[in-house]
């Protein structure tokens, strides 16, 4: 390693002496050693590079002697390393756990343009290292599943705001304590007793499936210069989130999400697990007609302040727009803050806002703002794998391609959540 440093100090001297030379006149290579294309030894005028110049043959060939031993460590470490995570059911090093190789691109494209699907499901058998093979049809690539994921957030409020989990089973599983242990004094001298135990609930979020089927052109699948993976990536994307993000608010939980509405709500002074708080706006179908924005400030004190951190505001456009137009005694616009440097559409009381058109419109007994840490409350439940089956038989001219991925969601913390209810009771 102690080589490397000398031969920049001898290249700075070399520098040193060409520009020495070129300043002084000197000819730094003459024409013998031209015409020999670099034959040594080397000179400035009347100094003799010879030594030099072999002590750097030598440095160089020291130093590729290093680079070639330590590459070969290095490669052999890296396919040590994949050879051990790949028994751990881990990705290998530097790519996704169902592989991103040239051969399996290739026969995924063939099978998308040409229905062809020889090699292919050998090569996704190879490359999965957990899980089962898709009941029908073939993993989509890691890039367009990746695709598909990126797009969610964008599309969905509640996926930006939730705790999004990925499992390889039918459910997910989580103990929620729902009450702690209570401290007891003990007099001095005498016998201690049983503290209260701690309270725990189960809670479980299936996985369903949830298909889309964008159409494509014959024609279409046959212009190699449209990237046919990435434009199918995008519409199953698109769809996926539109859908899903439509059940994690309204969702009846029946082979779907359930989503935060679909609860059994409660008058928040009334609170037991299980349920959903909420606190009323003071007028049927609207804000009270007197200091409306003090129950948006009664909305965030119901929320316990343990999870206020991190908390936010959810609410469709049109909800927004009346919040917006709140103004105080002045007739200044006063509640509402903008904030366009931020990925929200700007904040209520110093809280995020996002804006979700799954949420309800303001109307008679309508639950139309939610509040409340999302990502400790709610949570969001992917199967692995997105799956793909191609159908060129059913409609002449056109081939359908069936996305299908399960996912599911569910509240998993009650406390965290809490809604206005736009009602006198």
């Amino acid at each position: 390693m102690k080589t490397i440093p000398r031969i920049y100090y001898i290249a700075l001297v070399l520098f040193a002496l060409v520009m020495a030379a070129l300043i002084g006149g000197h000819t730094l290579f003459s024409p013998e050693s031209l015409a020999g294309l670099g034959m040594l030894p080397l000179a400035i005028g009347d100094t003799d590079f010879g030594d030099l110049t072999k002590m750097l043959e030598k440095q160089g060939q020291a130093f590729e002697e290093f680079k070639g031993r330590y590459d070969n460590r290095f490669k052999t470490l890296e396919n040590e390393l994949n050879d051990v995570l790949k028994k751990g059911n881990r990705p290998p090093a530097g790519g996704d756990s169902r592989g991103d190789s040239p051969e399996h691109k290739k026969a995924f494209d063939q099978y998308v343009r040409q229905g062809v699907d020889s090699g292919l499901a050998d090569l996704q058998r190879k490359a999965m290292n957990s899980g089962s093979d898709p009941d029908g049809g073939y993993f989509v690539l890691p890039e367009m599943d990746r695709t598909i994921d990126r797009i969610a957030p964008t599309v969905s409020a509640m996926y930006r705001l939730a705790n999004v989990k990925t499992i390889s089973k039918a459910a997910y599983e989580k103990l929620v304590k729902t009450a702690g242990m209570a401290m007891r004094r003990v007099a001095d001298g005498s016998g201690g007793g049983e503290t209260t135990e701690p309270k725990f609930s189960k809670v479980t979020i299936g996985v369903s499936t949830g298909e889309v089927e964008p159409w494509v052109n014959n024609e279409t699948l046959e212009d190699a210069e449209i990237d046919l993976s990435a434009d199918l990536a995008d519409e199953a994307g698109i769809a996926f989130a539109e859908g899903a993000g439509a059940e994690f608010i309204n969702g009846d939980g029946v082979a779907k999400a359930r989503g935060i509405l679909s609860y059994t709500n409660v008058a928040n002074s009334s609170y037991t697990w299980g349920n959903v708080g909420y606190i009323v706006s003071g007028k049927s179908a609207a804000f009270s007609s007197v200091a409306p924005a003090d129950t948006i400030s009664n909305l965030v004190a119901s929320l316990p302040v343990k999870y206020r951190q991190g908390s936010a505001f959810l609410m469709n456009d049109a909800t927004l727009n009346t919040v917006k137009q709140m103004k105080d005694g002045t007739g200044k616009y006063y509640l509402w803050q903008p904030d366009p440097t931020a990925p929200f559409g700007g904040r209520l009381l110093g809280y995020p806002v996002e804006v979700d058109d799954n949420m309800p419109t303001i109307a008679a007994g309508s639950y139309s703002i939610a509040f409340g840490n999302f990502e400790r409350g709610y949570t969001i439940v992917n199967r692995t794998g997105t799956t793909l089956i191609r159908d060129n038989i059913t409609s002449k001219g056109i081939t359908k391609f069936n996305f299908r991925r399960r996912f599911g969601g569910g509240i998993t913390h009650f406390e965290a959540i809490k809604l206005m209810k736009f009602a006198t009771s």
